[in-house]
Formats: C-alpha cells, sequence, structure tokens
C-alpha cells in the first residue's frame, strides 16, 4: 500500500460538495491501495494571509518526502510559486473548479489569482479534475498539458425516486451555499415575475460563506415579497436534505459557474425534472433530455423555463423520467476513488526514492 498525503484547507466536516468530495476519498482510499492520511491546512483559503501561508510551508516541509501529496485546488491555486517549487513531494493537484472563476471577484483579484494558479499548477506532476469542461479549461487557459490531466468525476450515491409534494403547490428546490456563484439573485429574479402560479422555493445550503451575498439574497426576498414563499433552511444534515429531495417537484440550479454540480446529480438520483443553467460543467452534467437548460445570468430565459416547467405537467414527467434514467448510468464514489488512487499510485511508481 503506497503512503499519501491529502491536504485540504479549512473543516473538512463543511457541508459543502467540494469537502463532501474530499470526504469520501478519504474514507475509500485504503479499499484501493493507498494509505491516504487528512493533511489539515489552514482556512483562510484561499486568501491567505502571511501567517497562513508560513504555517502552511511548515506543515508540508515536515512530510516525509517519498510520500506522495494530493492538495485540494482551493489551496493549492492559491499557494505562491515558491512555495510550490519548494515542495519535494510528488503533488497531485484536485482541482474542482479554477479558482479565478468564481463569481463576484474584483479583475485584480481573479487576474492575479489565474496567474497564482497556472504557476501553481506547472509544479504539479498531475491534475485531477472533476469534469471535462475543466478538463479543457486548464488545458486551454492554464497551460496544463492535457496528458497530466485526469478526470474524476464525483460519485453520486443511489436513492430512492422522489414522490413529489401531496398538493398541487409546486415544490421547488434549489441546492448550494449562498454565493454570487450561485445565482440565487437571479433565481429570486425570475420568480418575481411568476407571483400568480402556485410555488413555494426551499434553498437549502450554508449562508456563512458569503455573509454579504447571503444578506444581499435576504434583502432582494424581500423586495420582491417573496418572503413567504421562499425558505433559507441554511445547511442541513444529510437525512434533512434527502427529505427536501423527496418533497420536491421541480430541481433548480441557477448557477453562473459549476465545476461540474453534484447537487444536479444527486437531483437525477431522485428522478427529479430539472430546470439549470448552461454555467460551466452544469451544461454537459445534466443529459439535455432531463433538464430545461438556459444561459447563465439570463433571468428572463430563467423564468420562461421556469414557468414551461411548473405548467406543464407532462414535460415535468417527461424530464423526470430521463432524469432517473441517466442516474442509472453515473459513477459512484467507490468509481472516484479509484481513479483517484490510480493516480497516486502511478507517481509512486515513477518516484525514485531519495
Amino acid at each position: 500500500m503506497i503512503a499519501a498525503a491529502f491536504a485540504i484547507p479549512g473543516d473538512l466536516g463543511l457541508p459543502t460538495g467540494g469537502y463532501r468530495y474530499d470526504r469520501e476519498v478519504l474514507t475509500r482510499a485504503a479499499a484501493h491501495g493507498v494509505a491516504l492520511t487528512h493533511l489539515a491546512l489552514p482556512g483562510s483559503f484561499p486568501a491567505p494571509d502571511g501567517a497562513a501561508l508560513a504555517s502552511t510551508r511548515d506543515i508540508l516541509a515536515a512530510i516525509d518526502p517519498e510520500t506522495i501529496l494530493l492538495v485540494d485546488g482551493l489551496a493549492y491555486g492559491a499557494l505562491p510559486e515558491t512555495l510550490c517549487a519548494a515542495i519535494r513531494n510528488p503533488i497531485a493537484a484536485l482541482v474542482h473548479h479554477p479558482l479565478a472563476l468564481e463569481s463576484g471577484l474584483p479583475p485584480a483579484a481573479a487576474a492575479a489569482l489565474r496567474a497564482s494558479e497556472t504557476a501553481a499548477l506547472g509544479h504539479a506532476r498531475a491534475v485531477i479534475v472533476t469534469s471535462p469542461m475543466t478538463a479543457r479549461i486548464l488545458a486551454a487557459d492554464y497551460a496544463v498539458p492535457a496528458a497530466s490531466i485526469v478526470v474524476a468525476e464525483p460519485g453520486t450515491a443511489r436513492a430512492a425516486r422522489a414522490p413529489g409534494s401531496p398538493g398541487a403547490t409546486i415544490a421547488l428546490l434549489s441546492v448550494g451555499a449562498v454565493s454570487p456563484r450561485k445565482g440565487y439573485d437571479m433565481l429570486i429574479a425570475a420568480l418575481a415575475d411568476l407571483r400568480e402560479l402556485d410555488w413555494r422555493l426551499t434553498i437549502a445550503g450554508a449562508t456563512d460563506r458569503a455573509p454579504a451575498a447571503s444578506a444581499e439574497l435576504r434583502a432582494g426576498i424581500e423586495r420582491a415579497g417573496l418572503a413567504d414563499r421562499v425558505s433559507l433552511v441554511g445547511a442541513v444534515d444529510d437525512a434533512r436534505l434527502d427529505a427536501l429531495y423527496a418533497a420536491a417537484d421541480l430541481f433548480v440550479l441557477p448557477s453562473r459557474f459549476e465545476g461540474y454540480g453534484m447537487v444536479l446529480t444527486e437531483a437525477m438520483a431522485r428522478g427529479l425534472p430539472i430546470v439549470t443553467t448552461t454555467g460551466g460543467a452544469a451544461a454537459e452534467t445534466v443529459p439535455d433530455a432531463a433538464a430545461l437548460k438556459v444561459p447563465p445570468a439570463d433571468a428572463r430565459a430563467l423564468r420562461d423555463a421556469l414557468a414551461t416547467a411548473m405548467t406543464d405537467g407532462p414535460l415535468r414527467l417527461r424530464l423526470a423520467d430521463a432524469s432517473w434514467a441517466a442516474a442509472q448510468s453515473l459513477p459512484g464514489w467507490d468509481d472516484t476513488t479509484r481513479v483517484i488512487c490510480e493516480v497516486l499510485t502511478s507517481l509512486a511508481a515513477r518516484t525514485v526514492p531519495s
């Protein structure tokens, strides 16, 4: 069994797709021949201060140089090139989505992150991404050789098909931490024009990741007069999330960009009809037959798609059937972990002990 360390910034227990991905891989790696240990990095990434970078440098320097190092991109893309160059271990970088593509960043900050991530990725012997779309972005815009990129799509747990809500009111569900990238402002703008329809929206996701975005979302809901129809339930545990999926009639993902869109496959696993944007990999994660797709940040197109889906029951059923059928061939978490462990094992085989 090879030895590897998985460097992850912040609280591994946070209920986000990226941390869920990391937890699942850590849990399963041993079954695929890799003794993968969790290496905790400071939580201030991707905007570390000097103290966080000094701590990270010490943590990474203390690893046995023959241990393979897997680094979550939330930290890796923000590491100074000098620190990356000083790492003695073979590096595999895990990029959930490029840091510079986070919505709402000032242009200068986005440019700095793009330059930082490009330089850091130049020191990785392998780059693992969660979607073919991200692979293409890194090859085209970040100077990463296509031959060094491996796609390890997130796993999707099998689930029972959602029965939906019991009444006539259409239960809309959107899942994901509140941030500018998630596009909830567009969703509220779209729904503000659909007051005549009978719907209720639940947004499940942490509201403390981007406090300003959360405050603006609440203000937008109030301004639109939708406080009695929109529920922000915050981060929820797995049991509550399962219940929300089960009670939903239509899943909505209004994101401006997704590196993959794990919540889309979770919705597919329940056989839910979907309305989503084509932002990033979301365009490819869900088959066309399972979703109505609109351009990102287009409230009018989103409004029209929602109106169509909510007023056409047979269409929702067709989308739901296609969603359920497509979910049967989605990879599981063991498939994801196997791909990653094959990369780490390959790096170990190419490493000459010092």
